[in-house]
């Protein structure tokens, strides 16, 4: 079965944008796709959080339980 991995190819490098294949070598296929406007090739990597809010967010009760009794969802009406 065929697999897509998402990629950056620059300089003759590969920088993987998601799952990095699990293999040692492989014949692919490339497939260049056009830039969209006003963003380049290069922008498309993932993003992560700023660190300046690493440790700042804190549970403040039951995630699991809604906080309004499903008696009082609109939708279930």
């Amino acid at each position: 079965m065929l697999q897509s991995y998402e990629a950056i190819y620059e300089h003759g490098a590969i920088e993987w944008l998601g799952d990095k294949p699990p293999i040692k070598q492989a014949h692919v296929i490339v497939t260049i796709l056009p830039e969209k406007e006003g963003r380049s090739v290069t922008s498309q990597t993932q993003h992560q959080p700023s660190p300046l809010i690493a440790g700042k967010g804190s549970i403040q009760g039951d995630i699991i339980s809604p906080i309004i009794p499903a008696k009082d969802w609109n939708c279930l009406k």
